[in-house]
């Protein structure tokens, strides 16, 4: 499943949708905030759905380095899925998104940690739709894909998912 890669080979001309509402996505993990935190940046390759998700599928790995989001092949190819320009640990990152592609257009990610009863709420703000050759169904795309991610995650730290 290409889903939440499927504008890796989009041209980079603008639609009509401009101003496409963000994909928000809030999750409950159990646990402090640190943990959550370490768990979704340091864990990535354990929990992330590599098979359906990714640009390599099943048994490449995806981490976190220095200002990068990186898939690596288990034959050595990497993709860069976004750059990271503000890290706030435990608190936040935000990334430019582009998994599978050059960067000629990206869009723009924020997952921001914080705590509530019962644990650690993570919330996903993905956002920049304009560059994509379908806007529309980009967004429509990761609107999908989001909550499957993200319920492995939670799964992976341990509540019950959905």
């Amino acid at each position: 499943m290409d889903s939440l890669f499927s504008h890796a080979s989009a041209a980079p001309e603008p639609g009509p949708d401009e101003g496409l509402e963000p994909v928000v996505c809030t999750v409950v993990v159990p646990g402090a905030v640190a943990r959550a935190f370490m768990g979704f940046t340091e864990h990535t390759h354990l929990w992330w759905p590599l098979e359906g998700h990714s640009v390599y599928g099943a048994g490449s790995y995806v981490e976190f380095e220095e200002s990068l989001i990186l898939e690596t092949a288990d034959d050595g190819r990497s993709s860069v899925w976004g750059t990271i320009d503000d890290w706030q640990p435990p608190l936040s990152f935000h990334a430019s998104w582009h998994p599978g592609s050059q960067a000629l257009w990206s869009t723009e990610l924020r997952v921001a940690f914080r705590a509530v009863e019962g644990g650690t709420e993570v919330r996903v703000v993905h956002s920049g739709w304009e560059g994509a050759k379908d806007p529309a169904a980009t967004r429509a795309d990761y609107e999908a894909g989001w909550p499957d991610v993200l319920d492995r995650f939670v799964r992976f730290m341990g509540g019950s998912g959905t």
